[in-house]
């Protein structure tokens, strides 16, 4: 059996750092982030995601405006048929 290894707190967080910063340039590697445009990769990434956030907001509330819009003209149209608007 071999005897255990002591080691003191600075020499097991630089062993941990080591091994942390191994495994975060593995992960980025992994997923493509790996180069030098990586930082610029992701800003556009962002920017790409809130832009998409903001159309889809957009479009989402101009469908319930014209929803809203064709439901009163519809209760509009059978007011006014409704009450002699018909009537000839």
């Amino acid at each position: 059996m071999t005897d255990p290894v002591t080691l003191r707190p600075p020499e097991l967080q630089a062993m941990l750092d080591a091994a942390a910063e191994t495994g975060a340039r593995r992960a980025l590697a992994s997923l493509g982030l790996h180069d030098a445009d990586a930082a610029q990769d992701l800003r556009d990434l962002r920017r790409l995601l809130t832009d998409w956030r903001g159309v889809r907001r957009t479009v989402l509330e101009q469908v319930a405006r014209a929803l809203t819009t064709g439901v009163l003209a519809l209760l509009a149209l059978g007011a006014w048929l409704r009450w002699g608007g018909g009537e000839r």
